[in-house]
């Protein structure tokens, strides 16, 4: 068998697909589809610099494709990832958890655990099941405030 730059263009994209399997973010998948795009431009008879300008204008556009477009398919609804921390969570309500293995209080924000400090208070242990809502962070701990039963 005879390695063409065709067919190391459709190795290159077989192994950013199979790559993709253990990453999920869909980049890999990306890069993997512009290369097999400029498999087949390779396949025609382009040089190796036509070649390479290709599969940077496929990956160019397939990239911000991929992650701004398809991704956020597969992203549970409701969920804005990076945002923890930004002010986004700041005035919800949340109800305090007991962490398994220390015991120490809690909330969780976006499926996170973050210990808690009572704003009015200090205090750092609460019961759990009780209804507090979150003011903001001071570094990882969660700064919250009782919400008095009416």
């Amino acid at each position: 068998m005879d390695w063409n730059p065709a067919l190391i263009w459709l190795a290159v994209a077989l192994l950013l697909g199979l790559a993709e399997l253990s990453s999920g973010a869909l980049v890999l998948l990306a890069l993997g589809i512009a290369a097999a795009l400029t498999s087949a431009l390779a396949a025609l008879g382009l040089t190796l610099p036509w070649q390479l300008l290709a599969m940077g204008v496929f990956s160019g556009i397939l990239l911000p494709l991929a992650v701004k477009v398809i991704r956020p398919w597969f992203s549970p609804s409701g969920v804005a990832y990076g945002t923890t921390g930004t002010g986004v969570e700041q005035g919800r309500s949340y109800t305090t958890l007991k962490r398994d293995f220390d015991g120490a209080s809690g909330i969780k924000i976006n499926g996170d655990f973050y210990r808690l400090r009572v704003e009015e208070t200090g205090a750092t242990e609460l019961p759990e099941g009780t209804l507090v809502t979150f003011e903001r962070f001071d570094g990882t701990t969660a700064i919250v405030s009782h919400i008095q039963p009416h």
